[in-house]
């Protein structure tokens, strides 16, 4: 099972490349400051305008360097389930621990649609399966009747819910008997969500700030709600702040300024701000970040 704070990694460049040596950097930064699990090349990774040979690169150096220390949950998503088995070959190949698959943005597939989808992806791979269910980028909803089906699959294990609706991980408990993982995507919303079932979070603030991410999920691991909730008050402005601008240029402009890796994304997303920069500076400094 895949459980407390797991970092939606984000993906360095030097200039326009994959900067190797920063993102194995990332890693062993990760894994000292308690981070329970990796999430490379998922959206945060920048896997739209990565190359095919550069996503799998970056799961094939995540999992060198994470070395079986922390779990790695690769993400393999597509719209095409022919290139979501390529990518799932890849971390398989790579030593990576699961997959992480989008629902099928832009082609709108209706629920039997969805099924089918993650259905031809479970029997033509052989890692273990989180589903990433997150309606304002796919378009498309898994309703929890759905994702009840789809966990008749022996290797689906899990979901990343992106969908806001706190009420989801009580649904799909009703009619999900077996170990699954819920694993909220939206860290403000995560202490909510593991109230209701969740064990854990898909965290884009973990990149900036791991240790509190971490804390805050064994907080709740617990059962410490009050404690959990008084760290949640303090990193609400981070939550926030990094995503005032697409992400992941807010993340990665904050992980330039702790020296980590340089700000750069690739186009559609452009820099910031200098506002924003100044937010985000201001909101890492009041939480002793930086």
């Amino acid at each position: 099972m895949f459980r407390g704070s797991l970092v939606a990694l984000l993906t360095p460049f030097d200039g326009d490349r994959l900067d190797e040596a920063a993102l194995r950097r990332l890693v062993d930064w990760h894994i000292e400051e308690g981070t329970h699990g990796l999430v490379p090349v998922g959206t945060t990774g920048e896997s739209p305008t990565l190359t095919h040979d550069e996503h799998c690169r970056v799961i094939e150096i995540v999992a060198e360097q994470a070395a079986g220390r922390v779990p790695v949950i690769a993400g393999a998503g597509s719209n095409n389930p022919v290139e979501a088995i390529e990518y799932s070959i890849c971390a398989q190949e790579a030593g990576a621990n699961a997959t992480l698959h989008v629902a099928g943005y832009y082609n709108r597939p209706n629920q039997d649609g969805l099924y089918a989808h993650f259905k031809m992806l479970h029997d033509a791979t052989e890692l273990p399966i989180i589903v990433y269910n997150i309606p304002p980028r796919a378009v498309v909803d898994i309703q929890p009747a759905t994702l009840a089906r789809m966990a008749e699959l022996p290797r689906i294990v899990g979901v990343k819910d992106a969908t806001g609706d706190l009420s989801r991980p009580w649904a799909e408990r009703q009619l999900i008997k077996k170990p699954f993982a819920w694993l909220s995507g939206e860290d403000g919303t995560a202490v909510s969500y593991n109230v209701g079932g969740g064990q854990g979070c898909i965290s884009v603030t973990a990149n900036v700030a791991p240790r509190q991410c971490a804390q805050l999920q064994e907080l709740t691991l617990a059962g410490k709600w009050e404690e959990a909730r008084a760290l949640q008050d303090r990193l609400l402005p981070l939550h926030q702040v990094l995503f005032a601008e697409p992400n992941p240029a807010c993340p990665k402009y904050a992980l330039s300024l702790l020296g980590l890796a340089s700000e750069h994304c690739r186009i559609p997303v452009v820099p910031l701000q200098q506002d924003t920069k100044a937010r985000i500076r201001r909101v890492m400094e009041e939480l002793e970040l930086i």
